[in-house]
């Protein structure tokens, strides 16, 4: 009997062992794969706080949470088993569609750079609704969870062929906890964006000298923080999608791109020995994101010149 228990306790114990590896594989993973979606997850922080620009602060919250639960029936609805199904039957094709992803990140920063330059920006073509009425609610939701399911399914690709490599089940919990994660991340930050300049005035108006002053800072600082915050995304949408290009490009056979800013980082690096790691990053950062640039310029170009030649047939 006290063998056959000992031989139970071993089997329960080895049980034990696997799952806390299989724990650790699937947060290795998670991290590993969330790390490489981080350009994406900063757009998307930074663009959900304009859809709810214009409503009253006890509508905000309930906005917020209504995008989040869209957009995580986008990423574990509809994206994940697409991205399983596809890693399982057509991995070869994980590459183009994420090239393709990273040119539509590089056209939306691009996009927006042209729109700061120029200061034209697009009409939505839409008709007028009033503002902070239950229609325009529903229109600023459902606008959010279209570009959100953009930007998740980019965030999913990326996720996806960093362990495309790895068994379906591992993939699958992976992919579920990136998810899960990021959605919370990204609107549990947009949550605290939004309500900052309500906490600021709230500070301003009650308590001492200091905790008042603090608060006006608030308020005076959080438009600063969401133009900050708009070009950081705006940044990191040309950083992600030149470095997709680049690597995609080079799973292509058309290395010398990406082998050339390789060479330049490394030569920065060389060039300043007491910061080499930075500098290295820094140039990488920097030649993805002209990369980026240059490829998403072109498409705003032939985007913006089909309009012209519409009107011109007209």
């Amino acid at each position: 009997m006290s063998g056959g228990l000992v031989a139970l306790l071993d089997d329960v114990a080895a049980i034990a062992k696997l799952a806390a590896a299989s724990i650790d594989d699937i947060g290795a993973a998670a991290g590993k794969a969330g790390a490489k979606a981080v350009g994406v997850v900063v757009d998307d922080t930074a663009v959900t706080p304009r859809y709810v620009t214009g409503f009253s602060p006890d509508r905000e919250l309930p906005i917020i949470w209504r995008i989040a639960r869209g957009s995580l029936r986008n990423k574990v609805v509809f994206i994940l088993p697409a991205a399983l199904l596809l890693s399982q039957f057509l991995p070869w094709a994980i590459t183009p569609i994420l090239m393709l992803g990273g040119a539509y990140l590089c056209y939306e920063g691009a996009e927006k750079v042209y729109e700061a330059v120029s200061g034209h920006h697009e009409a939505s073509g839409e008709p007028e609704i009033k503002l902070s009425s239950e229609a325009h609610e529903e229109q600023m939701v459902t606008g959010a969870i279209r570009t959100d399911f953009i930007l998740s399914a980019e965030i999913m690709a990326i996720s996806l062929a960093e362990v495309a490599d790895q068994p379906f089940a591992l993939r699958g919990v992976t992919l579920l906890v990136v998810a899960l994660l990021i959605t919370a991340l990204v609107y549990g930050v947009v949550g605290l964006i939004v309500k900052m300049d309500d906490f600021g005035v709230r500070l301003a108006r009650s308590g001492s000298g200091l905790s008042r002053g603090f608060g006006r800072g608030l308020v005076k600082g959080m438009p600063v923080v969401m133009s900050a915050l708009s070009v950081v995304g705006t940044a990191a949408m040309l950083w992600v999608g030149g470095q997709i290009i680049l690597h995609g490009l080079e799973e292509f056979g058309l290395a010398a791109p990406a082998h050339l800013l390789h060479d330049l980082a490394v030569a920065a690096g060389g060039a300043l020995p007491a910061v080499s790691g930075v500098a290295e990053w820094l140039v990488q950062t920097l030649g993805s994101g002209l990369v980026g640039l240059l490829i998403g310029a072109v498409i705003v170009g032939v985007m913006h010149l089909r309009p012209r030649k519409a009107s011109a047939a007209h």
